[in-house]
C-alpha cells in the first residue's frame, strides 16, 4: 500500500510541476527549450485563450449595451410622463387660482408646448412692480391707518 500512494505522490508532483511550467510558458517566461512543435502549441492556446478572452468581452459588452438602452426607454418615459403632469398641473393651476389674473394686470398666459424640449419660458406679463409705487407723485402718505386699514399704493385689486 505504501508503494502506491509514494506511487500517486509522485505522479500528483509531476503533474504539478509540468503546470507550472505549462504556466510559466503561457506567461512567455523559459520558452527557451521549447522546441517548434511546443511553441506552435502554446501560440494555439493563447491564440484561443485570447478569442474566448474578446468573444466574453463583446458579450459583456453587448450585455451592458442592451441594459443602458433599457434605461434610456425608461427615463424617457418617466421624462414624458413628468413633462405631462407638470404641464396638467401648471393648466389646472392657471385656471383655478387665477381665473380672473388679467383683472390685477399680472396674470399668466397658458403654457404653450414647445416641441421636445423640457423646460419651456415662462411668457409673463410685465406688469406686477416691487416697492412702492404712489399713485399720484404729489400726494403725502401720512403715519397711521387708513379708513380701510390698508397703505396707499398698496391696495388690493
Amino acid at each position: 500500500m505504501e508503494l502506491s500512494s509514494q506511487q500517486e505522490y509522485l505522479k500528483l508532483k509531476a503533474r504539478y510541476e509540468a503546470l507550472q511550467r505549462s504556466q510559466r510558458n503561457l506567461l512567455g517566461e523559459e520558452l527557451g527549450p521549447l522546441n517548434s512543435k511546443e511553441l506552435e502549441s502554446l501560440e494555439r492556446q493563447l491564440d484561443m485563450s485570447l478569442k474566448q478572452i474578446r468573444s466574453t468581452r463583446t458579450q459583456y459588452m453587448l450585455d451592458t449595451l442592451t441594459e443602458l438602452q433599457h434605461k434610456e426607454q425608461l427615463l424617457s418615459e418617466a421624462n414624458k410622463t413628468l413633462k405631462q403632469r407638470l404641464m396638467e398641473g401648471y393648466q389646472v393651476n392657471t385656471l383655478q387660482l387665477n381665473p380672473s389674473a388679467e383683472d390685477c394686470g399680472y396674470g399668466l398666459k397658458p403654457a404653450q408646448p414647445q416641441g421636445d424640449s423640457f423646460f419651456h419660458a415662462l411668457e409673463c406679463e410685465p406688469t406686477l412692480q416691487i416697492g412702492y409705487q404712489p399713485a399720484d407723485p404729489i400726494s403725502v402718505v401720512t403715519a397711521g391707518p387708513s379708513l380701510n386699514n390698508y397703505m396707499q399704493g398698496w391696495l388690493p385689486c
